[in-house]
């Protein structure tokens, strides 16, 4: 039995327990005081735009430059494919596996993944409430890992600066890839899980 039949009221703030009151048109929290919604208001909506915002800036994250790596004063710029080439030419195959693993496979899969959370909900597809929520806290673990590029590059930036030696410079696509994966956090987190159980009894899912 889900909450909102039990007539309680989660608040999203807080998450304490409200008994639902249909005479009160705008509940709020009995501890922090927040307004009370049986779902997050616009959540689908929300999630959607936010998830197109970063497939439309996954574009240049891939195809413009991530970063350049000069030594001697001579250096090119690399795409985030390009860098995973070069290491595989040095012989550090397990790096790029991380990089590829970390900056395309993991980016690739949440947006996959959320817009197929999205739209399995929104056309009542056969997919089940547990496959679906096994999605979504797989995609909420790997979000993390997306950074680890940017993280690599803030640190090369900080600690490779010896000017005509060696030098790392950031480029446009380390700021588009920084905003894919940001924008793919907040999809996940405006995203309500709880709409996956509303969908349960249309998709034959009722253990």
């Amino acid at each position: 039995m889900r909450a909102i039949d039990a007539g309680i009221l989660v608040c999203n703030e807080c998450h304490e327990l409200n008994p639902r009151d249909d005479a009160d048109p705008k509940p709020f929290c009995s501890r922090c005081g927040a307004s009370l919604h049986a779902r997050r208001p616009n959540s689908i909506v929300r999630t959607w735009a936010l998830l197109i915002t970063a497939m439309i800036l996954y574009i240049p994250a891939n195809v413009l430059p991530i970063m350049t790596v000069s030594t001697l004063g001579q250096g090119s710029p690399d795409t985030i494919m390009s860098g995973v080439i070069t290491l595989m030419q040095h012989g550090m195959i397990p790096i790029a596996a991380v990089v590829f693993t970390a900056s395309i496979l993991v980016p690739t899969f949440k947006l996959v993944g959320i817009a197929l959370l999205l739209y399995s909900i929104q056309r009542h597809q056969p997919l089940s409430a547990r496959q679906r929520i096994i999605m979504y806290r797989f995609i909420e673990f790997i979000g993390r890992w997306s950074m680890l590029d940017i993280f690599v590059i803030a640190i090369l930036v900080a600690v490779v600066n010896f000017g005509r030696i060696a030098n790392v410079e950031p480029n446009l696509g380390a700021v588009a890839f920084a905003a894919v994966v940001i924008l793919t956090m907040f999809a996940a987190l405006t995203f309500d899980p709880r709409l996956i159980w509303d969908n349960t009894e249309s998709d034959d899912d009722n253990d």
